[in-house]
Order: C-alpha cells, then sequence, then structure tokens
C-alpha cells in the first residue's frame, strides 16, 4: 500500500541556525498538528558548518514528518538551498519557510485560509521590517525589478514565507542547473494573494545575504528582462533619430527648427550621456552571455553533499483520502 501524497511540503531553509532550530521545529510542529492535513517537512542546511546539520538530523530521526534533510557541500545561497528541498519534496503545495525566526510559524493559517480560497501563491508581506537600511533598500529595488518581471504588483517579494501551488514549481523542473527564481514562477501565476504578517529582529545566527549574493539575485532577474529593455532602448533611439531627421529636413525647408543652437556642452553632455548608455548595455549582454556559458558548461549551483530521504512520506492520509 502506497502512502498517500502528503497535502503540504515545508521546505525550511537552514544557515547558522543551531541555536534556533529546535524552537522553530517545535513551534512549527505545535502550529500544524492541529490543523488536520497530512504535511511532510523537507529541511536544507545550506553549507552551515556548526550544529544545524546534526540538529536536522536529530529531526529526522524523531519526527517521522521529517521526511527529508539535505546538506549542502557549502553555502550556494537561499535562492539554491531552496532548489534543493523542491526537488525532494513530494506535496501538493510547498510551503517555504526561514528557520531563523525573524517570521512566526504560528501565523501559518493566516496564508492557508487564503491559499484555500484558490490563489496559486499566497505571499507574507513584512509590514514593519527589522533589518539593517542596507537590507530593506535593496529589498525595495528589488521588488522595483520583480514586479516588472512578475507583472503582479506585490510590495514584498523577497519575504521567504510563501505557499505555492505545486504544479507550478514543479512544471519549471528546477535543480542544480536550472534554480528556483521566485519572479519567473508568479509570472506564470494567475492568482496571487499578499497577506501582512509579522516580522521580528533576528535573534540568532546570521544572515546568508551579503553585497555580492544581492547583486547576483538582481542581474538574474534583470537578465530575464533583457527583452524589454532593449525593446524600449530601440524605440528610443529610433525616436532620437527621427528627431534628428526631422531637424535636418526641416532647415533645409522651412524656418522652423528644432534646437536652432548646438552648444559644445550639449554635444559633450550627449556624448558622455551615450558612451554610459553603451558601457551599461555591453555589461548587461556581457552578464547574459555570461550566465548562458555557465549553462552550457552544466555548472551547477549547488551540490549535495548528504541527503537522507524517507521512503514514502509521512504525516498520514489527506482528509477525506480513506
Amino acid at each position: 500500500m502506497t502512502t498517500p501524497t502528503p497535502e503540504l511540503s515545508f521546505i525550511v531553509t537552514c544557515y547558522f541556525e543551531e541555536k534556533s532550530i529546535e524552537e522553530f521545529h517545535a513551534r512549527l510542529s505545535r502550529t500544524v498538528q492541529p490543523l488536520g492535513r497530512s504535511f511532510e517537512i523537507v529541511m536544507v542546511n545550506d553549507g552551515s558548518t556548526d550544529g544545524t546539520f546534526a540538529k536536522l538530523e536529530g529531526f529526522f530521526e524523531s519526527d517521522s514528518r521529517v521526511t527529508t534533510v539535505i546538506d549542502l557541500y557549502r553555502n550556494a545561497g537561499q535562492v539554491a538551498a531552496m532548489t534543493a528541498g523542491i526537488t525532494h519534496a513530494r506535496g501538493d503545495a510547498m510551503i517555504f519557510m526561514d528557520s531563523d525566526l525573524q517570521l512566526d510559524p504560528e501565523e501559518l493559517p493566516l496564508l492557508l485560509d487564503e491559499f484555500d480560497r484558490g490563489y496559486d501563491i499566497v505571499s507574507g508581506v513584512r509590514r514593519e521590517r527589522h533589518d539593517s537600511t542596507f537590507r530593506t533598500v535593496s529589498s525595495r529595488l528589488a521588488n522595483v525589478v520583480m514586479r516588472r518581471v512578475s507583472g503582479h504588483p506585490l510590495t514584498d517579494f523577497g519575504c521567504t514565507y510563501k505557499i505555492y501551488d505545486a504544479r507550478l514549481l514543479r512544471a519549471f523542473e528546477f535543480g542544480p542547473f536550472k534554480t528556483f527564481r521566485t519572479a519567473y514562477v508568479f509570472a506564470r501565476a494567475k492568482r496571487v494573494k499578499e497577506v501582512s504578517i509579522t516580522h521580528h529582529e533576528r535573534r540568532y545566527g546570521r544572515s546568508g545575504w551579503n553585497f555580492r549574493k544581492l547583486f547576483a539575485f538582481y542581474m538574474d532577474h534583470l537578465v530575464g528582462l533583457s527583452e524589454r529593455p532593449f525593446q524600449f532602448l530601440s524605440v528610443a533611439f529610433l525616436l532620437l533619430a527621427f528627431v534628428l531627421g526631422l531637424r535636418l529636413v526641416l532647415a533645409w525647408t522651412l524656418q522652423i527648427t528644432i534646437l536652432p543652437e548646438v552648444t559644445p556642452g550639449l554635444i559633450l553632455n550627449v556624448l558622455v550621456a551615450g558612451v554610459l548608455l553603451v558601457l551599461g548595455v555591453l555589461c548587461l549582454i556581457g552578464e547574459y552571455v555570461m550566465r548562458n556559458f555557465l549553462v552550457l558548461q552544466r555548472y551547477p549551483a549547488y551540490i549535495i553533499r548528504q541527503i537522507r530521504q524517507k521512503a514514502q512520506p509521512a504525516g498520514g492520509p489527506r482528509p477525506g483520502s480513506e
């Protein structure tokens, strides 16, 4: 007899969470158990060198609902860790959660209530953030790009606390050579919803996000916009060429002129702006070419050092499946 597929898969990423992971696991279990839903927990250690993975192995041995624990060779970033979790999750819905206790597991019913209304994705939104100015400003800039990519006017794409219809995620066939991209999944979803949640200051561990990873994250999504910026630039340059041609025609035929006086200062400003624009476009093209090169070289975004996985999903049958 095959154990039914769990209704919910919790994908939990961990980075130096030795001090917080036990409290997180206990609070998550207390929150989910009364809901009467079948579930599994997939936990990924993103290259932590403290006792985080040992704690995860302890959960694997003592809790039948922890069906998979994964240890990555090195810190590959939260996106890569989430991807590793996606590839081993079996549920009908996938729920992403951080284990640093900045977000409350107890607020899960707020998201589930909306998801049960038929939404494809339900996302938490941190109304009062307790992060550094650098993180907050960077997040706002990222949201601008991700709104353009996804086509959805969300305010907090960076909040990990999200519920996805698993069919959306599996359709992309994510893995070490094609990592999870939030905005791209949102772009294929029709019904999305944001739910206000509580955000706390970090008590333990340290964030895995730094300037290098944030920059790479932005470029991943900016490259995804490559077609639209080039179309915009093409239209802009064609309009400028049209205005220049119109100026020449008018100068030959009529007394009306556009920009009757072209000063050396104007020419210099236009040249500098043009050079900077060309350099920016070349950098964007170079980033696009390099990423294509890495894809062709089959360079994995993450490598699994160790994985422990139960043979079948746990958590009991879904209500009404018996």
